[in-house]
């Protein structure tokens, strides 16, 4: 069974997000989407400042197996982007929910999106279908 922290929220299409303390989103994909992946060759991120919508394709992930569209968990703007994945992307593999988070961004105020994300529970049984 893949590792599903309880204190994430996630997307049908395996992204996870954190609410961080100053307010900001951490986003990244899931453990069960980086083994599904198999060991990441490559990772295409957002830009920095764009806007993204709510499951917008912003990126893109892609291993020796198959590449997989990356979308944003929430409407916002991307303040950070995880550089350290351009030149090993294998961090999404040995650390998904740490240092292979893939980029940060700052919720819109007025519909982020963040109430529709599914609770860990949600998370799990989807992904045991």
């Amino acid at each position: 069974m893949s590792e599903i922290p309880n204190d994430l929220k996630y997307t049908r299409s395996h992204e996870w997000a954190r609410l961080e303390e100053d307010g900001t989103v951490t986003v990244g994909i899931t453990d069960h989407a980086q083994s599904l992946l198999g060991d990441l060759v490559f990772v295409e991120l957002p830009k920095m400042g764009q806007p993204l919508d709510i499951e917008e394709q912003c990126g893109v992930v892609e291993s020796v197996k198959a590449a997989s569209e990356i979308f944003s968990p929430i409407a916002g703007e991307v303040l950070e982007i995880n550089d350290a994945l351009i030149e090993q992307p294998e961090l999404v593999n040995s650390s998904p929910f740490e240092d292979g988070w893939l980029f940060k961004m700052k919720p819109d105020d007025h519909n982020s999106g963040w109430d529709s994300l599914l609770s860990p529970e949600h998370y799990a049984e989807m992904a045991e279908e």
